[in-house]
Formats: C-alpha cells, structure tokens, sequence
C-alpha cells in the first residue's frame, strides 16, 4: 500500500502540488487532469527524481520520503518514462537481466518478450540504439518491467510519442500486464482506453487532487466537465474539450 501524506512541491513561488493526501491499494491506478496539474511531479516524487517540499511517502509502513531512487528501487518501486532510454551497446537481453537481477535463458526471455508481443528471436539480441523505434522501446521498457516483478510500477504516459498501430496494441499490453502483475500500476494517461481498464482515478487539478473514486465515478464527473461551456481542459495533444465529451460518452456506452 502505497500512503502519500500532506505532499506538497513548490519551485520558487509556484505551487506545483498542493497538499495531496492519497491512499493507492488498487492494483491499477490511473491519473489524468489538463495540463501542468502536477501528474508528471507526482510520480516523480513517488520515485525519489523530486523531494517534496513538505509531506511523507509511506510504502507498506514503511517511511520512504528520504530514501535515494536506488533504495525505493530496491523496495519495488519502478519508473518509466515518457520517452523511454536507450543504451547504445547494451542490448534487450541485458536489460531484462539486469531489471530482474538474474541471468536469463532464451525461452525465459522469450517469455517475458511475448506477453508484450515481442519475439525473442528478433529482439533478444538488438541493441538498446536508434534503430528501435518509440512503439518498440515502450514494449521493451514494459517487459523489462515486467522481469523486474515490480511492487509498485509507475507510467509516464507510455502512449506519447508512438503511432496508432502501436497504441492499440500498448492497451493490450497493459490488459495483459494487469491480470498477471501482483502489483499495483500507477499510470498518467489522458486516453479514454487506458482510463477505462483502471480500478480507480486520481483526478489533478492545479496540484490538488479534485478527485479520487472508481473509474465510473470520475469520468462521469469528466464528462460533466467537459461538457460545460468554456471549459478549458485539454488532453496533451491540444484536443479540445468537445472531443474528450465525445470519447467519454462513447466510451461509457461500449461498458454497457
């Protein structure tokens, strides 16, 4: 169980996060909210990338506020980016050892390869360069989150920056991730796809948090939101308003 106790993060005069107080047990968690709300800050936070300026971090009643990132990793705790790392010279099979901290033979790999739709065969022994494009890092990242077994797994929003094709099959991915991880997904995401799979929403706004309930609950209230005149909330590809009420609505229409 994840506690995050009166958080707050100032840079200067600016106010980034407001006393945020949040329990997480679920196993997937998504957080969403306009831009410059506070998404990217807190999960960075929750990594050790930030100090808080005042609040504590609790994990599994554990204390973890003053901890380094090497020690919440050693608790856990993992962190993917937005644009994930590349290693030149260090290729996937190594990656994968290294997250995991055990050798790994090639049906392991194989498998830990295929639940992100990856084929060991293909990949095992690419390097971490440029010659892998966005979609495939993302997956690589995932699986090495993945071999890693994490306790609590942090996303970034993995679906920036990739093409179509590759989005469809990260949702996929992240289904898949969900039945067989044993631990809790904390994921920022704007994608009504990736909200609907959530067990529960944070909802930022201005660095507090507006909302925290079931998935039903907070995008029934997003709706709501969006659907009001001027509303000014926009997803991270400029979207406006009007479109995400149109997703939303399609979206609670397909659950039934």
């Amino acid at each position: 169980m994840l506690e995050l106790q009166h958080i707050s993060y100032a840079v200067a005069d600016k106010e980034i996060l407001k006393d945020v107080n949040l329990v997480i047990n679920d196993r997937f968690v998504a957080v969403t909210g306009p831009n410059g709300s506070g998404k990217s800050t807190l999960l960075k936070i929750i990594m050790g990338m930030i100090t808080p300026t005042s609040g504590k971090i609790i994990l599994d009643g554990v204390d973890i506020t003053g901890m380094p990132i090497n020690e919440r990793a050693n608790l856990g705790v993992s962190f993917a980016f937005q644009q994930p790392v590349r290693f030149k010279g260090l290729r996937v099979k190594d990656l994968l050892e290294l997250a995991s901290g055990k050798n790994y033979s090639f049906n392991k790999a194989c498998s830990i390869l295929s639940e992100v739709g990856l084929c060991a065969k293909d990949y095992i022994f690419r390097e971490l360069d440029d010659t892998l494009s966005g979609g495939e890092m993302k997956r690589i990242e995932i699986a090495m989150t993945a071999a890693r077994g994490s306790k609590l797994s942090l996303f970034d929003e993995p679906e920036a920056g990739i093409d179509l094709w590759s989005f469809k099959s990260l949702i996929h991915i992240f289904e898949n991730l969900y039945e067989k991880t044993a631990g809790t997904i904390v994921i920022i995401s704007h994608q009504e796809r990736i909200l609907a799979i959530a067990d529960k929403i944070i909802y930022l706004k201005d660095g507090k948090v507006e909302q925290y309930a079931p998935r039903d609950e907070v995008l029934n209230r997003l709706n709501v939101n969006v659907m009001s005149p001027g509303c000014a909330i926009l997803d991270e590809k400029g979207e406006r308003a009007e479109q995400a009420a149109k997703s939303l609505r399609h979206l609670r229409k397909k659950e039934g």
